[in-house]
């Protein structure tokens, strides 16, 4: 690849992240990757990888990922964390740390981003959000409430910078069979639910590298979730009713 992308890519050391960060490398693009796992770093660093250990939950971790990125043509946001409880279960611990990794993170590195890109008129922000920010489901009040906003967030974003030659993509998976499913419900009964809906990483890895060179407003995963938003819109009634019935049963 002449003229490589440079790309920092959240979250790089579990599920989507890490998938997206070998992907993109393998194709040639020049990968920073940033997540908490010192061993799984280790190995990315083996392929090549440039790796930064930090834990977007605190603020300071930002600057220190960005102070050691040069400048940036592509961001992929896969950085998140879930607790699938209901909400007079949810602690405030989990509340907050929620918030701070799925919409505050994203929000100030793209805040800190963002002029670089503006200068240059090019750049590329990539947002891992959810089907969950689209259509909310029992027990996962607050996770769904980060995904709402973290897609209102970039839709505003995208209509600021698209006439400054800077595009913003959102990649809307349904479940994802990862780690993260695992340790957002500890009961295993969602992953259960969702056996035959669960996407596996290499297709919404895929669905980055893909808008890596074509951009596009946003990625449904799978395909038919985009027009399940759009009943949801027109009859959320139903929608809400069926979705009860399916995420509380026993």
């Amino acid at each position: 690849m002449h003229n490589p992308k440079t790309v920092l890519v959240t979250g790089a050391t579990s599920g989507v992240g890490l998938q997206v960060a070998k992907d993109l490398h393998a194709k040639g693009y020049s990968v920073y990757a940033t997540g908490r796992s010192k061993e799984v770093l280790l190995e990315l660093a083996e392929l090549g990888i440039h790796t930064i250990e930090a834990d977007l939950l605190f603020e300071d971790s930002i600057d220190l990922v960005l102070d050691q990125c040069p400048a940036l043509d592509v961001v992929v946001f896969s950085a998140g964390v879930g607790t699938f409880a209901l909400a007079h279960d949810t602690t405030d611990e989990q509340i907050e740390q929620m918030m701070r990794v799925n919409v505050t993170a994203p929000m100030k590195i793209t805040r800190r981003i963002l002029p670089h890109m503006i200068e240059r008129k090019s750049g590329h922000l990539i947002y891992i959000a959810s089907q969950a920010g689209k259509i909310a489901t029992p027990k996962a009040s607050v996770y769904a409430a980060t995904k709402h906003a973290l897609l209102g967030y970039a839709n505003a974003t995208r209509m600021e910078v698209q006439p400054l030659g800077i595009h913003v993509t959102t990649i809307n998976p349904g479940p994802i069979d990862t780690p993260f499913l695992d340790l957002a419900d500890s009961t295993g009964t969602y992953k259960i639910s969702l056996k035959k809906f669960l996407l596996s990483v290499d297709e919404v890895s895929n669905a980055v590298v893909r808008v890596m060179n074509r951009p596009v407003r946003e990625v449904n995963l799978p395909w038919y979730m985009g027009i399940s938003s759009k009943v949801y819109g027109m009859a959320p009634g139903i929608i809400e009713r069926v979705g009860r019935d399916f995420f509380t049963k026993k």
